[in-house]
């Protein structure tokens, strides 16, 4: 089973979300479990702040080091431990060999909400990671935390009803998904492709893996560029971008075996001529 905190401010982001759809099925199964720990528990005056003016000037308040710190401490103890994730956009840009790679630690994952301006500087000695989850600026830290918890518990064993399907998905293996359809068979005037019906799961296979390259290319050319070494000879042939091998002619065998006794018989001792002296 694997674990989430979020150290946040607005804990009703994660009650519904938690308790939705495929997630809160996991969370139901016992597949998935989390907590929340509420910064605010741990401010030190009587208004609960958490946020100050930032030394300098400068626009917007800054999250306070002590409440913060202290929260994570507190979802550290909590926890038993874990790997503190701090979603900030100075992180590295989250994708789905991070969410691989955070789905196979043995810990629990912290995921640290900030907001406001910022966070002090000396929070960041606390965390373990940054990520962010693309280059654009959010409110807070919430929504960013619940991609990326949806991102690595639907690798989890047992959270998707199928686990193979977290493995045939866009970007599990570095190229987009090939077009998926379902019944029914045509619609408006756009059919299913017919090697689809075929029933001939090789050339299925076949096909899927071209158009996955195919889309790769035409929609995501960075990703296509990052990952076109990786293409097989075979691959290469099927989308038309390499010539198939050429094949050695067969003899036929009846040639073979002629040539083979004639070459006996060359490379053989002669038989001497016996003389009758009689």
């Amino acid at each position: 089973m694997g674990h989430f905190c979020f150290v946040t401010l607005f804990e009703s982001y994660f009650e519904t979300a938690m308790h939705s759809s495929i997630v809160g099925r996991a969370v139901e199964r016992g597949r998935v479990s989390w907590d929340v720990v509420q910064i605010r528990d741990f401010a030190h005056d009587k208004y609960r702040r958490v946020d100050d003016a930032p030394y300098g000037g400068g626009a917007g308040q800054v999250m306070k080091p002590e409440p913060l710190v202290s929260a994570i401490e507190a979802a550290k103890e909590k926890c038993g431990g874990g790997y503190v994730v701090l979603m900030s956009p100075q992180g590295r840009v989250f994708d789905q060999a991070a969410a691989l790679r955070l789905s196979k630690l043995n810990a629990p994952i912290i995921l640290v909400c900030g907001h406001y301006e910022g966070i002090d500087e000396r929070v960041r000695s606390f965390v373990d990671e940054e990520i962010s989850i693309g280059n654009f600026v959010l409110t807070g830290g919430e929504l960013g935390a619940l991609v990326v918890s949806d991102a690595v518990c639907r690798l989890w064993p047992g959270v998707l009803g199928n686990d193979e399907s977290s493995v045939d998905e866009s970007f599990s293996d570095g190229w987009l998904e090939y077009p998926q359809y379902t019944r029914p068979s045509e619609f408006r005037g756009m059919h299913v492709p017919e090697i689809l019906l075929n029933g001939n799961h090789a050339e299925i296979a076949k096909w899927r893996r071209c158009e996955s390259i195919r889309r790769t290319e035409i929609r995501r050319p960075d990703l296509f560029e990052k990952n076109r070494e990786s293409l097989t000879q075979e691959e290469r042939v099927w989308m038309g971008w390499a010539q198939p091998p050429k094949k050695k002619k067969r003899r036929k065998l009846t040639e073979t075996i002629a040539e083979s006794e004639k070459s006996d018989l060359n490379d053989g001792e002669k038989i001497p001529e016996t003389q009758n002296n009689d």
